[in-house]
């Protein structure tokens, strides 16, 4: 017997630049002696002997080494039945060591990735990608193994490699599809927890990468990718999920954002945690933030991003692993149980994502195939000026289909009832944060990033079509029109909008000295101009206690008591503003310190009345918050609101009605912004009767000085603020009163 292979192909197999392995690799029909015969070679660079094994017939024949680098081959003999052979064959090894091996070939079998996932892919359409392309375990003809797929079209070749192969990547070369540039290969034998990279060449350079559709990766600063299955894990969520879109999701329902980051909200002090910081696991966190939010009444946990990230100081927002749940805090099934855990408690989990820009990190996606591929190769567009990072290349097809498919992935494998999206207003201007010159105009000329704002308009589209009654949410703090509108009509699609126009002025208010408020009092009013242009969530975030400005308590004015008064009537002036409402951790127990990502809440706080209180008034806010619809159904629309008195600069005072869907369902605000009792008070209301006091920050049981009107007062037959009745009030110092007409029951 002679080998029928062409050997100058061997070499480029030897070498791994070969991109069709399968070519001079696995079962090859030839004709040997003039009869079909089968031809099987294998390339085992550790290999003393080889014999290829028959276990239906059980009889192996031994392979001839054809080159001495390790590659063997075994021309099929009358014993070993050529039909019957199959994909079945098993390839027995000496190797160098002494030791036995016996395994299926990888070289025989076909591709499982089809013609119509190659164009799906190829038009960036397929939408779950993650379904084809990273690690899947497989059985082929009672083979069962992994198919590992990934698109790097200028690479010269790829290998997996892992403690399976001593990372060695010669070893296993992946088959390119061509012309689509997506590489693929099974492993026979491969199973869950199964450490692997990609080993790419490019122009004689070797590089390792991570999977981009990885769905686990070992504990930074480790980066080698693991086999997982996502789909083991028995969901018990159903009835949230048919019942979120008109409940907990819906646009006129109260929502309560509690915004959590889980390596530093609370640590494990029993010492069994991840990482030096000691963090606690996905289950762990559910029960004890689960419980939390219930007894303070929040709705929603919003996380920041808990996609894999290389460094734990980009608090996720430089994200490496786009589609594995860090490992930090533990394995995909421990997160699974973590929003299946809310979903049975009635509290909705929302994720950070961010497709606005990735880290350089060597073995992320930068350079990915040794060319820009998934930035752009123009630092004019593929550099982020501010946080020097890669800005996706979002005109290209497989990178758009990359995003929108990792956006659908964490709804549909994880259940997430929303994302909020990181950086939108870098995405949208091709400008942003750059000087003239260092940017490229779009074709028209202009500033905006035209193949940006079509990627989020297909990914909220794809979102609400695929999964209804998820919420898609926009950091966006610009003035760009139609955010939070549907794309049919012209706008981007988003459920909400972060307002970080209120956010910004309402901060700015509350830094000022009391005294000199009244000369600021437009910073408050401004707000109501635009309020109902977007769905607006109120947003105080991670960002507005880092970076040196210091706690949400530290940033108010005063001495000591006016500090946690000032803060009790911010709070109150969120929770009654028209929008949602998102508070960061650590400011609903008035935190004293500026949030650092490596230490946990100064819990200990809580022993001090004055903490205490702020954590009760928080409770309290968003116990009358669900109660009221007033204070939810109608937060974008001007029907929901209406002023009583915006112009009382001098006093620095707001008054306002908040109504419901049913206009004789309504609520009285009024916030006092001075440390200032005013008595004898008067404002107009809608209607006659009694009206109770149901909410007043200044209670001494929030810590405050207790003064008010409680239980309630009674409108007089008196006109004010042109309304026919009036109320005559006592205002707390620095405070928000809420009134409700009795007459609602």
């Amino acid at each position: 017997m002679h080998t029928q292979v062409d050997v100058s192909a061997l070499g480029s197999v030897i070498h791994g630049y070969n991109a069709n392995p399968h070519a001079v690799l696995g079962p090859h029909e030839v004709t040997e002696g003039g009869r079909q015969a089968l031809a099987v070679r294998t390339f085992q660079p550790d290999a003393q002997q080889m014999w290829l094994v028959d276990p239906h017939e059980g009889c192996s024949q031994p392979m001839r080494r054809i080159h001495p680098a390790g590659i063997f081959e075994a021309i099929t003999s009358p014993e070993i039945n050529n039909q019957a052979l199959g994909l079945n064959y098993q390839l027995k090894a000496m190797k160098n060591s002494g030791k036995q091996e016996t395994s299926h070939d990888p070289y025989a079998f076909p591709p499982l990735l089809t013609d119509y996932d190659l164009y799906l892919l190829g038009e960036g359409r397929h939408w779950q990608s993650y379904d084809k392309l990273g690690a899947h375990l497989r059985e082929i003809d009672g083979v069962k193994g992994v198919n590992f797929a990934v698109w790097a079209p200028n690479a010269e070749s790829i290998s997996i490699i892992g403690e399976f192969n001593d990372w060695d990547r010669r070893k296993h070369a992946m088959r390119k599809h061509i012309p689509t540039g997506v590489w693929e290969l099974f492993l026979p034998g491969v199973d869950v927890g199964l450490l692997y990279k990609y080993s790419l060449k490019n122009n004689g350079n070797i590089l390792e990468k991570c999977d981009p559709y990885g769905f686990a990766a070992e504990v930074p600063p480790r980066t080698a990718n693991i086999v997982t299955s996502l789909d083991d894990y028995q969901w018990g969520d159903k009835e949230w999920i048919d019942t979120r879109a008109e409940g907990a999701n819906a646009l006129d329902a109260p929502q309560s954002i509690y915004e959590v980051h889980l390596g530093s909200w609370r640590k494990n002090h029993e010492g069994t945690g991840n990482g030096d910081g000691q963090w606690m696991n996905y289950r762990d966190l559910a029960h004890q933030l689960v419980d939390y939010c219930k007894e303070l009444g929040y709705t929603h946990l919003e996380l920041m991003p808990i996609s894999e990230h290389p460094f734990t100081g980009s608090w996720g927002y430089q994200t490496v692993g786009y589609y594995a749940a860090t490992s930090r805090y533990g394995t995909p099934e421990d997160f699974m149980y973590f929003v299946d855990h809310c979903h049975q408690n009635g509290i909705g989990v929302l994720i950070d994502w961010v497709p606005a820009h990735f880290p350089k990190d060597g073995h992320g996606l930068a350079n990915f195939d040794g060319t820009a591929l998934y930035e752009h190769a123009d630092p004019r567009q593929g550099e982020h000026p501010d946080w020097g990072t890669k800005v996706f290349n979002y005109g290209r097809n497989e990178v758009r289909n990359f995003l929108t498919s990792n956006a659908l992935f964490w709804l549909d494998k994880y259940h997430i009832d929303g994302l909020r999206v990181d950086a939108v207003a870098s995405m949208l201007y091709l400008d942003y944060s750059r000087e003239d010159g260092d940017w490229v105009p779009n074709q028209y000329g202009g500033r905006e990033n035209l193949e940006a704002i079509s990627l989020l308009k297909e990914f909220n589209e794809q979102c609400h079509l695929q999964h209804p009654g998820t919420l898609t949410i926009a950091e966006e703090s610009t003035a760009w029109g139609g955010v939070s509108r549907p794309t049919y009509v012209g706008g981007l699609g988003f459920s909400l909008k972060w307002n970080m126009g209120w956010m910004n002025d309402t901060l700015q208010f509350m830094r000022h000295e009391p005294i000199h408020r009244q000369y600021h009092h437009d910073e408050l009013t401004f707000s109501l101009i635009y309020a109902f242009t977007e769905n607006f969530t109120l947003p105080f975030s991670h960002d507005e206690v880092v970076h040196g400005k210091g706690s949400m308590l530290d940033q108010m004015p005063g001495d000591l008591w006016q500090r946690f008064a000032n803060l009790r009537l911010l709070y109150g002036y969120q929770w009654t503003h028209p929008g949602k409402k998102l508070m960061f951790m650590g400011g609903e127990i008035a935190q004293w310190e500026e949030w650092d990502c490596n230490s946990e809440l100064q819990w200990d706080l809580l022993e001090w009345e004055t903490h205490q209180g702020v954590q009760k008034l928080v409770g309290d806010l968003n116990r009358v918050y669900r109660e009221e619809k007033s204070l939810h159904e109608v937060d974008f629309e001007h029907t929901g609101f209406e002023w009583l008195d915006s112009h009382n600069h001098a006093d620095s005072i707001l008054a306002y009605v908040r109504r419901a869907k049913d206009p004789n369902d309504f609520t009285v605000v009024i916030h006092n912004f001075t440390p200032v009792v005013r008595e004898n008070y008067r404002i107009g209301v809608p209607s006659g009767g009694w009206y109770r006091e149901i909410l007043n920050t200044d209670s001494a049981y929030y810590g405050g000085s207790n003064v008010g009107n409680y239980p309630g007062v009674t409108a007089d037959d008196m006109e004010s603020h042109s309304r026919p009745f009036s109320l005559e009030l006592t205002l707390p110092p620095l405070s928000t009163i809420v009134l409700k007409p009795d007459n609602q029951g």
